[in-house]
């Protein structure tokens, strides 16, 4: 089941799956999390919540009109592979699409890149490194 939650809630996942070397959940909170029009999803199975997004409106560079931003999607690895990502970014895409958004786009890790691909992204840009996570590409998907 997908809902869309709060901050407090998906924490534990970013640190667990993205941020295992900070110390609290609370450090990995987002400046963007707060933002007017930022959003959160999760993803439940059984009443357990095993995979979260974020989405904040956030224009990239040359593209015209209304552009969001994902960050932090994350699945818990024990549910990986079940397909429960996919569920919940397209719930997002057509979330995006009502509310108007013209594209999405994200800094994705290169070991998540062919999840991306296969969602409808396209890279936009060469390969850059973020301190601490490792390699990353930009990619775009044009919602309408």
């Amino acid at each position: 089941m997908i809902r869309f939650i709060e901050i407090e809630d998906l924490l534990s996942i970013r640190k667990e799956v993205l941020r295992p070397w900070k110390l609290t959940p609370d450090e990995c909170r987002f400046p963007t999390d707060e933002l007017p029009g930022a959003f959160h999803l999760g993803y439940y199975e059984q009443g357990e919540l095993v995979c979260i997004a974020s989405f904040h409106p956030q224009n990239y560079d040359e593209f015209s009109g209304t552009g969001y931003q994902l960050r932090g999607m994350a699945t818990t690895e024990k549910y990986r592979g079940k397909g429960f990502g996919n569920q919940l970014l397209n719930f997002g895409i057509v979330y995006l699409r009502r509310q108007k958004a013209n594209y999405l786009w994200c800094n994705a890790r290169k070991k998540a890149l062919q999840f991306y691909m296969n969602m409808g992204f396209e890279i936009i840009s060469p390969e850059f490194e973020v301190p601490d996570i490792g390699p990353h590409y930009v990619l775009y998907m044009k919602i309408q």
